[in-house]
């Protein structure tokens, strides 16, 4: 490994590190959002705390973590040899990490949709098109942010694939989907439960559940 590449991986790891939400919510409504709402550091949570200005902008500056470096990467280190495609990869799994297991937070973080949306948009911009349009009609369809996300984690290896993406970068995808998966286990496990919150709705449990639940507190 040259020092360049290591520089990089350590530096993309650092900055994918930075809790931008918590940082905006310090700064503009002396709240921690790690104590609010679904306690994560992500737009979602953000947007539901402080509005969707707010969520809009650590939306940005998440993407960002994972865009910068990506691009960078190849722009600074041309020479990285016939593993090049390799390290870019790392870099971009490094950033995302980062926002997932901060050092910042005592290594916990937000789930890294923002972050692999950046990281995409660095290696694959148009199969990243295709996840956004993906995301999009899924949060439309159903109003599960969290589906939505997941959905276009699990699409991105395939249509980078198709588009034909080099396989190192596709194997970073797939790594990509299998970490947003993982931090979205609760996630998951709401809206298998009828559970999950919706982005328009203040529950997303349906009134039957709740009937069910109540009928069986008495």
């Amino acid at each position: 490994m040259d020092s360049l590449s290591l520089f990089f991986l350590i530096g993309a790891y650092l900055l994918g590190s930075i809790p931008f939400g918590k940082i905006i919510g310090a700064c503009v409504a002396h709240i921690d959002v790690t104590q609010r709402g679904s306690r994560n550091i992500g737009a979602t949570n953000v947007a539901r705390q402080l509005g969707v200005k707010w969520g809009l902008v650590t939306l940005l500056l998440d993407s960002l973590k994972g865009f910068v470096p990506t691009v960078l990467y190849p722009r600074i280190a041309p020479g990285a040899g016939s593993g090049a495609e390799l390290w870019l990869a790392a870099v971009g799994l490094c950033a995302l990490f980062g926002h997932q297991f901060s050092i910042f937070l005592g290594f916990r973080g937000g789930k890294g949709v923002a972050t692999a949306l950046g990281v995409f948009l660095g290696l694959a911009p148009l199969a990243c098109l295709g996840g956004a349009v993906l995301f999009a009609l899924t949060v439309y369809k159903w109003d599960y942010v969290s589906l939505g996300s997941l959905v276009a984690a699990a699409a991105m290896p395939l249509l980078m694939a198709a588009l034909g993406v080099p396989m190192p970068l596709v194997g970073a995808s797939a790594a990509a989907a299998l970490l947003i998966f993982f931090r979205h286990k609760n996630n998951i496990h709401r809206l298998i439960k009828g559970e999950e919150r919706k982005w328009r709705g203040n529950s997303a449990q349906p009134s039957t559940s709740r009937s069910l639940s109540s009928s069986s507190s008495e």
